[in-house]
């Protein structure tokens, strides 16, 4: 069984799929305390739902969108999380995994497309990323850096240069908080330095400001 937090269909606001419809089914529970989560009921599993894979595939496949995300929390800490990948992609869905980067992702099916956090100081949670995941990483895969400052810009680019030239994957993100950090500094900052990433801005904030679930 997996506790969840909850399950709905809203646009893809983040990652190379931007824009996409998108299944969303979160999984509850957290093993970190970021300064700026926005998901902060998701972090406890005391009222989330006990589902079994079958459940929640049945009310993914209610939706009829062939694009799923899971998410959190942090859906790495629940044990079954590989099976309900597999059984999902078995399905013929295209399957997102948003992690925070502090588990082992070994175990998840490599079909899946991962959208691995790296967190940065302004994050209050530097220290807790697992760097034998990078070794694990495929081309399609992504790697996400939110953003609270300029701090947090070179501090990422010390990072890529340390830890990730000789990836061969493609997807870098820079995703800006826009309560701390201007979007526009952050496109200025990167044109300065010729960044090979991508400015990521949150689409669904965007479209539903002020909206914390459901969207």
């Amino acid at each position: 069984m997996l506790c969840l937090s909850e399950i709905f269909c809203s646009i893809q606001g983040e990652s190379t799929f931007v824009g996409l419809p998108c299944v969303f089914v979160r999984l509850a529970g957290c093993n970190l305390d970021c300064s700026y989560c926005d998901t902060g009921y998701a972090r406890l599993d005391d009222d989330s739902e006990k589902l079994s894979i079958q459940e929640i595939a049945d009310r993914v496949f209610d939706y009829m969108v062939p694009l799923v995300e899971l998410t959190g929390g942090e859906p790495l800490l629940q044990q079954e999380t590989p099976e309900l990948i597999h059984y999902l992609l078995g399905l013929d869905y295209t399957v997102l995994v948003e992690t925070n980067g502090s588990l082992d992702i070994s175990p998840l099916d490599r079909c899946a497309h991962l959208i691995v956090d790296i967190k940065t100081p302004g994050s209050g949670m530097v220290e807790s990323f697992h760097l034998p995941n990078l070794d694990i990483l495929q081309p399609h895969h992504q790697i996400k850096f939110v953003l609270v400052d300029e701090a947090d810009f070179f501090w990422s680019l010390d990072f890529i240069k340390q830890h990730l030239p000789k990836l061969k994957y493609k997807e870098i993100i820079f995703s800006p908080v826009a309560t701390s950090f201007k979007p526009v500094v952050l496109a200025e900052l990167m044109l300065k330095y010729r960044v090979r990433a991508r400015l990521q801005l949150q689409l669904h904030t965007l479209l539903w400001p002020g909206s914390d679930r459901g969207r």
